[in-house]
């Protein structure tokens, strides 16, 4: 027997490296086929609910990593829920509808002009169908678990039977209703557009002065005066009905090379000075309110332009005079409205001047600013003309400009329902992120009615009827009709069928003596679709409960998901959806720029997969502040695997010294521990109430951090770096080294159960090496926290000890650079301290050396210390040579190596371990 052979040297078959892109893939295989999901659901089917709603991604293209990160965020909040006491299941859900599929349909090759609506409706669904299929396999790539066989998607038929009774809930409340005004229209999408689908981008527009010759100044102003605009739209300038001003702004009359203008009195030498006015005079003043129903001639049409006053009008730039056109502009809109003015839009769904823009018909409306340009210089009415760049809304899809145009809508009445919601964000939902509320609030508070017409097919259909005189038929009668027809047959059927067809039998109407009906042809809003998930969802599904207790979306959602939900769950349910929510940020580079394929700076989680593994996204996303935005790149992804292999080679290493160790046979109990080795329990069980504190506040940065700390802190530097001594070295069965294994064995239970969240394949891999009940750490709860009733005590004192300890190493580290000794296993240690101090280390006892790992320790009064020592105040420490030779065994030095005949190599500690248990070792020790 070699001497090597006395020893318990740490043996595992588990393995250093953990090979994660092929096992994790043999793991999750694993799990499908045991329905580890199911399991767990049927474990907790008695607890406390906890449900997470799945914001639906959209269903068209490879998943991004905000994706990813999105939904492992998800996955650890359900995964934490699921270990400690809740019922929490998960229901993924996809968005279906809507004009990215179109498009991309479109250019796949398909002849949309050569189908049938209901055709190119049906081709739009298989498309989605494949997109879902393929992300779907690549969120369970990433370890995600839920119900991937039973998810909710948006152009599901039960689904959109519930979306059309959420449309006739808000219709029977009058929310619903048909309107001429201003939105937000995409002439590359042809349709029109939520707030949450517009961006803006920079773009350079003309910068325009324009005198509108007075009409009609009552009186009180003379009759060649000419009122000032200023517009950065001309192309709006055809669609003019009226000049705006403010009721309590002065303006001035100004004489200029013999021409009268009107400007505001506030702006007047802003304008003068960009105008090129170097001898002006002002020569009158006249009061906003005074000017009220003044007229203007249009610059070059026949056509009057009314003076209104309204307090819109700013003093922050311009003239003081707005250019109206009520057809093109929110406020515009209004102000005509209070006037009885037409919401003029001369423009056409594709974005082009139709015949009530005379000499400018066909004429793209980008084009139409040089147009119109062209025709003020004629007239003499364009005072200059300047570029400049600014932000202008784009349609987030085509990536083109977009422009407010008033067309016939179908809009939902948001100042019906903005007191209740904004109450609602103020009293029944927690927004976990510290902007979140006030950023809702606003929004909700600021918005206008809410769009929710497009004019595209491949969505749900407005349930409206048309009678032969047009009344619009939008009764409770037809749309449940409609409703049980959409669930039974699809809304395809809604185009497939003929309006007198999806009528209730026997229908009439007065509007039809004939008989006769229409339909309306455009679809609702794709945030329609997933702001109606509530009831499509939470309302249908016997294991989710309404409302949900949280929303968990990209800060974008605030004007998207989160804003749409809100707003149709407080129409039919006088209540908001979700009890918290909480946002994440984006995801940008390395060098914090937006992720864009023109850079080349993406990062594809499949590509992370397949050569790192999903843990190590999983662990980056745990290690980010993802309330705000994120980084990720090669690097950072390098240095989250230095984590995941400091976490498992930790844990490797204990596991070494378990091979021996049962719990049901070799635990020691609590009491019965030494003093240290409680101290660690302690310390775990610390860890343990911080980290499921941390889950419970969606706080993962804290869960890792504190993990890896504990690991790394008060583990590898401390507890193992000094349990050699006795892991090692002791006899197999001894009382001191099963004390170490009682504590190894709960620190790597407890953290392997506290890290299932985060990495479940690497815990599991790691749960096989365990003596537990359950066959997964999946089905396990987290540890429970213990009392212990010298916790306090115990910590106090030997967090001043490691605090000791680090003064210790340090001196050991001087020794070292000065070399004095090699290992710290060679010094020899004298330590000067006061009283109260010899006190404290006489409580540590004989083992102050081996928690220290020094071979020999010397305790003196603090008046002895050498000009040597390291003052630390109440001690001072001083590092000499050990005396004695190195121990061929323990590999510490001892005065009595050399020193027993029978085994020169060896101390007495270990001549005395090996002589009684292992004496064949020192015979072939001699041979």
């Amino acid at each position: 027997m070699k001497m090597k052979e006395t020893l318990n040297l740490g043996k595992t078959k588990f393995p250093m490296r953990g090979n994660l892109p092929v096992k994790e893939v043999e793991r999750q295989k694993e799990w499908e086929e045991q329905d580890i999901y199911g399991k767990r659901q049927a474990l907790n089917k008695d607890k406390t609910p906890f449900v997470l709603h799945d914001g639906p991604p959209y269903a068209n293209g490879a998943i991004h990593i905000g994706h990813a990160m999105n939904k492992i965020a998800k996955d650890i909040i359900v995964r934490s829920k699921s270990m400690s006491g809740y019922r929490a299941p998960y229901v993924p859900g996809w968005d279906t509808h809507g004009l990215p599929i179109e498009q991309a349909v479109t250019n796949s090759g398909v002849d949309r002009k050569a189908l049938s609506t209901a055709e190119f409706r049906k081709i739009c669904e298989d498309y989605a169908w494949k997109q879902i299929e393929g992300q779907k396999e690549d969120f369970k790539r990433l370890g995600v678990a839920g119900e991937w066989d039973n998810p909710y998607v948006t152009l599901d038929p039960k689904f959109e039977e519930e979306q059309i009774r959420v449309f006739g809930k808000m219709a029977a409340k009058g929310l619903i209703y048909k309107g001429k005004r201003p939105v937000y229209w995409s002439p590359s999408s042809e349709s029109t557009l939520a707030e949450a689908e517009v961006e803006y981008r920079d773009v350079e527009s003309p910068s325009i002065y324009v005198a509108f010759k007075l009409k009609d100044g009552q009186g009180k102003l003379p009759e060649d005066s000419e009122l000032v605009i200023w517009t950065t739209t001309p192309w709006t300038l055809p669609a003019n009905l009226g000049i705006s001003v403010h009721p309590d702004f002065i303006y001035s009359l100004v004489e200029v090379d013999g021409r009268h203008f009107v400007i505001a009195k506030e702006l007047l030498e802003d304008v003068a000075e960009t105008l090129g006015w170097e001898d002006y005079q002002e020569i009158d003043e006249i009061k906003g309110s005074e000017m009220d129903r003044m007229v203007a001639q249009h610059p070059f049409y026949d056509r009057d332009s009314l003076v209104m006053v309204g307090t819109h009008v700013t003093a922050d730039s311009g003239t003081g005079l707005v250019h109206t056109a009520p057809g093109h502009g929110e406020d515009d809109f209004y102000i005509g409205q209070a006037y009885g003015l037409d919401a003029l839009s001369p423009i056409d769904d594709q974005g082009c001047y139709t015949d009530e823009a005379p000499g400018l018909e066909g004429v793209f409306y980008e084009d139409g600013n040089e147009k119109v340009l062209d025709k003020l210089k004629e007239v003499g009415a364009l005072l200059h003309v300047s570029y400049f760049t600014h932000s202008y809304p784009h349609d987030w899809r085509t990536k083109k400009p977009v422009i407010y145009r008033a067309t016939p809508q179908w809009f939902c009445s948001v100042d019906k329902i903005r007191d209740r919601s904004l109450e609602a964000i103020e009293n029944e939902v927690d927004w976990l992120h510290p902007s979140g509320e006030k950023r809702i609030y606003n929004m909700i508070r600021d918005r206008g009615d809410w769009v929710i017409s497009r004019q595209r097919v491949w969505g749900v259909p407005l349930p409206i009827f048309y009678a032969e005189d047009g009344q619009e038929i939008i009764s409770e009668e037809t749309i449940n009709h409609v409703a049980e027809l959409v669930g039974e047959h699809g809304s395809n059927v809604w185009f497939e069928w003929e309006a007198k067809d999806l009528l209730p039998e026997g229908f009439s109407h007065p509007g039809s003596p004939n008989g006769q009906f229409t339909k309306e042809m455009d679809i609702m809003d794709v945030w329609f679709d997933s702001g109606s998930t509530h009831a499509g969802v939470l309302g249908t599904r016997d294991n989710l409960t309404f409302p949900a207790d949280l929303y968990l979306e990209g800060s974008d959602q605030y004007r998207g998901w989160f804003n749409s939900s809100l707003l149709t769950s407080v129409a039919v349910n006088d209540q908001a959806p979700y009890r918290a929510v909480l946002s994440q940020g984006f995801v940008n580079d390395g060098e914090g720029r937006k992720m864009s394929k023109s850079l080349g700076n993406t990062v594809s989680p499949n590509d992370v997969c397949k050569q790192r593994g999903a843990d190590i996204l999983r662990l980056w996303v745990t290690s980010a502040d993802t309330l705000y935005d994120v980084r990720i790149s090669d690097d950072i992804l390098g240095q989250v695997s230095e984590a995941y292999r400091k976490i498992r080679n930790t844990i490797r290493f204990m596991l070494g010294n378990l091979t021996d160790f049962k719990p049901s046979e070799n635990a020691v109990s609590y009491d019965n521990l030494d003093p240290i080795d409680q101290f660690m329990l302690n310390k775990l069980n610390e860890l343990v109430k911080e980290v499921e504190a941390a889950y419970d506040r969606y706080d993962f940065m804290t869960v890792y951090q504190g993990i890896l700390n504990f690991l790394t802190t008060e583990m590898s530097s401390f507890y193992l770096d000094y349990s050699k001594d006795v892991t090692y070295i002791e006899l197999a069965d001894s009382p001191a080294r099963r004390k170490m294994q009682t504590v190894m064995y709960q620190v790597v239970r407890d953290l392997t159960l506290l890290l299932t969240p985060v990495i479940p394949h690497t815990t599991e891999e790691i749960w096989q090496y365990l003596d537990e009940e359950e066959d997964y750490a999946q089905l396990a709860e987290f540890p429970e926290l213990k009392v212990y009733s010298n916790s306090q005590e115990l910590l106090d004192f030997w967090n001043a000890f490691l605090d000791f300890r680090d003064d210790v190493n340090k001196s050991l580290e001087e020794a070292r650079n000065a070399k004095l000794i090699g290992k710290s296993l060679e010094a020899d240690l004298i330590i000067y301290a006061d009283a109260d101090t010899q006190s404290k280390l006489a409580q540590v006892g004989d083992q102050l050396r081996t928690y220290l790992i020094v071979s020999q320790v010397e305790i003196k009064p603090l008046e002895e210390k050498s000009d040597q020592a390291h003052d630390y105040g109440h001690y001072a420490l001083e590092v000499t040579q050990a005396d004695g030779e190195v121990c061929q065994r323990c590999r510490g030095v001892y005065p009595s190596v050399g020193q027993i005949p029978e085994a020169p190599t060896l101390c007495q500690r270990c001549y005395d371990i090996v002589s009684e248990h292992f004496p064949q070792a020192l015979v072939e020790e001699e041979e």
